[in-house]
């Protein structure tokens, strides 16, 4: 951490903790250099950025003061970022049109960007908004979630400023930020409890190793096996990418080495189990005859298919106007708690096979 960022986090704690009131002086440049063992010139450094936050103010020949109204920066401020992973996902465009449908009724407008899921591409968003500081809160899809983000400075940052940042779908756990999504975890027990329910025993799993869904939803999955005295094969379980899941084709002599012998699957989304089908096809592996598949989100592509997929719906409308309400009242009273999960079941239709 860089020097002036040790003072600036210590002032802000003092804050926060009550030490230091509004309206209260700060101590001298002198003393905060002998208190830190800081030059001067990184003492009044530390104060500049805070004094841009809006947390200290400085008045000529008297000192500088702890903001009698540390939220005054964010004042008559009515627009919201919203930074998503996709722009032409099958989820995203029902859940941001909700979003924005929300905002506007509450008189705010909506700057969305989109991050491809690349980290740099996040980066850059994140850069701009900062750099503009025009808005008064940020809803968030975490880019990877499950690898390493060399961006999470940014969101301290914004932090600092008094931005309310809420997470959606997905959020970076090293963080400790509120986040608005499904039970990931659960939506992957649901699923397999549902084949396991139906007779099913020799079970495996397709999921995402880059985004924490992907993770919890495997949680979920090995719980459920474990809960139902069923040995979980982990040689069996298939992870994919980002990249992967764009055409699971290119991994067709790897799903069907690791689907031999189990009578069923669970599937990271709706996604994946759609382009699960397709191999299958070619495979010549009939479902639900062969193979039961039960998949997560219940979106459009769960029926698009010749075969309808059994699927944990998605709350796409519920989540995108949750998030927006809960933004709002962070907004409104910095304490609100903005964590909330959505509960699960099943849809079903064709997919899933009863054994007798």
């Amino acid at each position: 951490m860089p020097k002036y960022l040790e003072l600036v986090s210590w002032i802000q704690e003092q804050i926060e903790t009550k030490k230091m009131l509004p309206g209260q002086k700060l101590h001298s440049e002198n003393e905060l250099s002998e208190m830190f063992g800081l030059s001067r010139q990184t003492v009044r450094h530390a104060i500049s950025v805070l004094e841009n936050d809006g947390v200290l103010k400085r008045i000529q020949g008297s000192g500088t003061y702890i903001n009698q109204n540390l939220a005054e920066n964010l004042s008559g401020r009515n627009r919201i970022a919203v930074i998503m992973t996709y722009i032409d996902g099958y989820i995203f465009p029902r859940t941001i049109q909700a979003l924005e449908n929300t905002f506007f009724k509450k008189g705010y407008s909506v700057q969305i960007a989109f991050t491809n899921n690349l980290v740099g591409r996040e980066q850059t968003i994140l850069k701009d908004i900062m750099e503009k500081d025009e808005v008064a809160g940020i809803i968030m899809e975490a880019t990877k979630s499950a690898l390493p983000n060399p961006n999470l400075h940014f969101f301290q940052e914004l932090a600092r400023k008094k931005i309310p940042i809420l997470f959606m779908n997905s959020f970076y756990q090293s963080l400790p930020f509120p986040h608005i999504s499904m039970n990931d975890k659960e939506a992957g027990k649901t699923a397999t409890n549902y084949l396991i329910g139906k007779g099913h025993k020799k079970i495996t799993g397709i999921f995402k190793l880059d985004d924490g869904q992907g993770l919890l939803r495997y949680a979920g999955f090995a719980e459920a096996l474990s809960e139902g005295g069923i040995d979980c094969d982990e040689s069996k379980i298939i992870w994919v990418d980002t990249e992967d899941v764009k055409n699971l084709s290119v991994l067709r002599e790897k799903i069907r080495a690791r689907l031999e012998g189990c009578t069923a699957v669970v599937t990271y989304n709706d996604e994946v189990a759609f382009g699960l089908l397709k191999v299958l096809k070619k495979e010549k592996i009939r479902v639900p005859e062969d193979l039961s598949i039960a998949s997560i989100d219940d979106s459009e592509l769960a029926v698009l298919g010749n075969v309808k997929l059994t699927s944990v719906p998605y709350p796409m409308e519920r989540l995108g106007e949750k998030a927006a309400y809960n933004l709002l009242e962070m907004i409104r009273n910095p304490k609100f708690d903005g964590n909330y999960e959505f509960d699960v079941h099943v849809t079903e239709r064709d997919s899933v096979r009863e054994l007798k």
